[in-house]
């Protein structure tokens, strides 16, 4: 057996034989009262999922396997001292909970490239779209056709006993992560480059070979890239994207069927299309104000009338964050770093300051400060990719370490299909007014 799906199995039939044993010895257990309000707004706060790669913190934001993004930057693999880590890395310590050497990390960079090879079928499902179809729109279909390629519905459909489901699912999530980039930076070159393709350098790392593959040779942009798939891997198991790959991966559907899902979900506005929402937003706000370099009190109007005009702050905000997003913060440092007077940026620091009082004056908005996206498309714009419309299909890119890393450990464990109790609306008001007779 390979190495590294080696060390995953040895590290993850321990966690499986505990999540057997707690499943088995306490499933009486009561471990949450849910309230009415909980349901009614999109279950937030009840604990339903298993998700060991990451965990989210209201106050102290993203911690994959208990370390911050901070710590990931000092500690995980770098190409050089002073640049960023490498998502290798990070897919390493999600899958098998350590921080990987050096010879980890660039021994999985070779597998991802080994096993890059995306079929023909792939390009010519993505040639048949209209090239007015939205990237992610693509990006999707590429996926859910490679679904031909799964090793796990082969062996599903040749009776494989369920104790080894997780081995043809990690053979089909490393294939589907190996493959991404080149699916991602074809449509790139296909939509805004008039076809023109660049074929995968396999002796790059797996983020800088999609910045050589969208036509992007220089190393600041391959150094953003490794921080970008790194702060935008997985948010624990409870976003859209994420629960669906779960959710969808729960019937035994194959990794590619799930990961396509993930991306439907993660192409909505509420999800991964704010960062297309936020820079957009910024252009309409300078061409409203007729200026690049608005004032502070400029600045504060227009998003006193974006606000009476019931429309949200895009960037702004978060399910669970009580605090400025760390990976926010990150690509902050990043700007501060490398990047000087450049007018999107300054902006972005610009809204910073003038956005969280405003929104702090309401009193239903709980969580006035950026989240990600607040930040990360000012930064590719900076480097070149003006074509926003484009910003999802990364965001993508990157997730996928985090939720199939989750979905192999999900096989591992033996996870259950995922099937939860409903009720009509009639149901909960009765809970808590019995004399209503009023039918809905």
């Amino acid at each position: 057996m390979e190495y590294i799906k080696y060390r995953f199995f040895q590290k993850a039939s321990k966690c499986s034989k505990e999540f057997q044993r707690i499943k088995k010895e306490h499933s009486d257990k009561v471990i949450a009262q849910v309230t009415l309000g909980q349901v009614f707004s999109g279950m937030k706060g009840i604990p339903l999922l298993v998700t060991d790669t990451s965990k989210l913190d209201p106050n102290e934001g993203i911690r994959f396997k208990g370390y911050s993004i901070p710590e990931l930057r000092e500690k995980l693999p770098k190409i050089s001292p002073d640049g960023e880590p490498l998502p290798e890395g990070l897919f390493y310590l999600m899958l098998i909970g350590e921080i990987p050497t050096q010879e980890d990390v660039m021994n999985l960079s070779k597998d991802f490239a080994t096993r890059a090879h995306v079929p023909q079928h792939v390009f010519d499902v993505i040639d048949a779209m209209p090239k007015n179809s939205r990237p992610m729109t693509q990006f999707s279909a590429a996926i859910l056709s490679m679904a031909t390629e799964s090793i796990f519905q082969k062996a599903y459909r040749a009776g494989v006993n369920k104790k080894y489901f997780w081995d043809s699912t990690y053979e089909d999530v490393m294939n589907l992560i190996a493959r991404l980039p080149h699916i991602a930076a074809y449509i790139y070159r296909r939509n805004f480059y008039n076809d023109k393709h660049i074929e995968p350098n396999p002796r790059l790392d797996w983020a800088g070979n999609l910045a050589h593959m969208m036509g992007y040779d220089s190393e600041d942009i391959h150094r953003l890239f490794r921080l970008y798939m790194v702060i935008h891997a997985d948010h624990e198991g409870g976003n859209v994207s994420a629960h669906t790959a779960h959710l969808v991966g729960s019937a035994l559907s194959n990794s590619y069927y799930a990961y396509a899902a993930a991306m439907t979900g993660l192409a909505g506005p509420l999800h991964g299309f704010a960062n297309q929402d936020v820079i957009h937003w910024m252009f309409q706000m300078m061409e409203d104000l007729d200026t690049e370099t608005p004032t502070d009190e400029q600045v504060a109007e227009y998003i006193k009338q974006t606000l009476e005009e019931g429309r949200v702050i895009p960037g702004y905000g978060h399910a669970v964050l009580r605090k400025t997003d760390p990976r926010f913060t990150a690509q902050q440092e990043f700007a501060e770093k490398y990047i000087k007077d450049d007018p999107m940026i300054n902006l972005v620091n610009q809204l910073y300051r003038v956005v969280p009082p405003i929104l702090s004056n309401i009193g239903k908005i709980q969580n006035p400060w950026p989240n990600v996206d607040a930040f990360s498309g000012s930064l590719l714009y900076h480097y070149g990719i003006k074509e926003y419309t484009f910003y999802t299909v990364l965001f993508g890119v990157s997730r996928a370490l985090g939720v199939l890393a989750s979905l192999t450990n999900d096989r591992v464990y033996g996870m259950p299909i995922e099937r939860p109790t409903s009720h009509p609306l009639e149901w909960f008001r009765n809970q808590v007014d019995e004399e209503s007779k009023e039918k809905c």
